[in-house]
């Protein structure tokens, strides 16, 4: 459904989706000049996974919610502002009888998944008396007070906690490669202090030479741009770069046809650009960096045609940038390799950190090191006592069977002799 990837890619712009679709003007397009053209049935296209750590439950309600009719009609009626202020959400309570109980049953099932999970982080540290319904707390796309019933609360939630965390994703991503890199660089140089002089000039030599060899490739077309798109029009699409027609290519690369290019449809047009730089077969090509060039291109195409900032291009958006200069005499754009990740002090506070967290993790281990010989001692000690109570039976047996009575306090016998 239409609305589904809207809600996935920024879950309050459901209306957008659904009232452009069924508003779009057809584009004819001759297949006959597009090569293996095959037809996309969109009830297969699976919605994209949006990274979040309730992505199953996200999607899960989604589909259970587009099975009420009354719920859909009052979708399709109402704004972008009706859905971020909650209004909408408050249409729950009019949902059928049927539709509830499956969202309860949803709900419960997230709530038993979510205290697994805190189980086995507090079995983990050996945790004793926690509150497991308190820590529920923590998790803000569902109402933790009421584990049983999927409120309008509930949706409420849940929207905005996933409107929220798609809006720092990208952010959190880039935040991760830049560690990335950093620590790339961090074991490169720790690597080379294990080394003599002779093998630090060969391997820097190495890095040198590989750094150059990844940097010559073709030039990259600015994203976006209609030089690249005119490129994806010709290799990708099969088709006559003098045929080139924004309209036709927006269609072209529609791939569910509901009326938008939305990010995972964006982020494949640059593979022809991302091609030129990246090959796995190649040992200076790091295919980590390929994805965050990858997702560069997408977010700056996204803010230079994306104007309402839903995250989502519609038809209108595409064609105007097509007509702005920057669509045709773009500035050269640069690429990773052309660019300074990180500074010498944000690495060496980097290492600092890692430094930090290698004194604990080796205190840790210490602290483990004790135990576990304060175990083996003690383990050794009970081998010990039992071997002595073992031998000590045995002696008992063996005076039982010569007729000796065991010996008892005062070293009188148990057993008095016949008169």
């Amino acid at each position: 459904m239409k609305w589904r990837t809207i809600l996935l890619q920024y879950c309050f712009l459901f209306i957008t989706c659904v009232l452009t679709a069924l508003e779009a003007v057809p584009i004819d397009i001759d297949k006959t000049k597009v090569k293996n053209t095959q037809p996309v049935d969109s009830a297969k296209i699976e919605p994209p996974d949006t990274g979040l750590y309730y992505d199953e439950y996200l999607k899960q309600v989604i589909d259970v919610l587009e099975t009420d009719s009354h719920f859909r009609e009052k979708l399709q009626k109402a704004d972008i502002e009706d859905i971020k202020s909650g209004r909408l959400s408050k249409e729950l309570d009019l949902v059928s009888h049927h539709v509830r109980t499956k969202l309860d049953e949803l709900k419960r099932q997230e709530v038993a998944r979510l205290r697994m999970l805190i189980k086995a982080k507090l079995d983990s540290l050996q945790d004793t008396g926690i509150d497991h319904h308190a820590l529920l707390k923590q998790f803000d796309h569902l109402n933790h007070l009421n584990p049983d019933k999927f409120e309008s609360t509930d949706l409420d939630m849940l929207i905005k906690a996933a409107t929220s965390d798609l809006e720092h994703y990208d952010k959190a991503r880039h935040e991760e490669f830049k560690k990335y890199e950093m620590m790339k660089e961090h074991e490169r140089r720790e690597y080379l202090k294990t080394l003599n002089e002779e093998k630090r000039k060969e391997e820097e030599s190495k890095f040198e030479e590989m750094k150059k060899k990844h940097e010559n490739h073709p030039k990259v077309n600015h994203p976006g741009s209609k030089d690249q798109l005119k490129e994806v029009w010709e290799e990708a699409d099969g088709l006559d770069p003098n045929d080139f027609d924004p309209k036709t290519f927006f269609k072209l690369h529609d791939v569910n046809s509901d009326g938008f290019l939305d990010e995972q449809e964006l982020e494949a047009l640059f593979t022809k650009e991302l091609e030129k730089v990246y090959d796995p077969k190649n040992e200076e090509d790091d295919m980590v960096e390929m994805e965050e060039e990858r997702l560069r291109m997408r977010e700056h195409v996204m803010n230079e045609v994306d104007t309402n900032k839903d995250r989502l291009v519609t038809l209108e958006e595409f064609l105007k940038a097509t007509e702005k200069k920057e669509f045709l005499e773009p500035d050269s754009w640069e690429t990773l390799d052309q660019q300074q990740f990180f500074t010498e002090e944000e690495l060496k506070e980097y290492e600092n950190l890692i430094s930090v967290q290698e004194i604990e993790l080796k205190k840790k281990a210490d602290e483990l090191q004790k135990q576990k010989e304060e175990l083996q001692r003690q383990h050794e000690q009970l081998e010990a006592q039992k071997l002595e109570y073992h031998q000590v039976v045995q002696q008992m047996e063996q005076k039982k069977l010569q007729g000796i009575s065991p010996s008892v306090p005062g070293g009188e016998s148990k057993i008095q002799p016949h008169i």
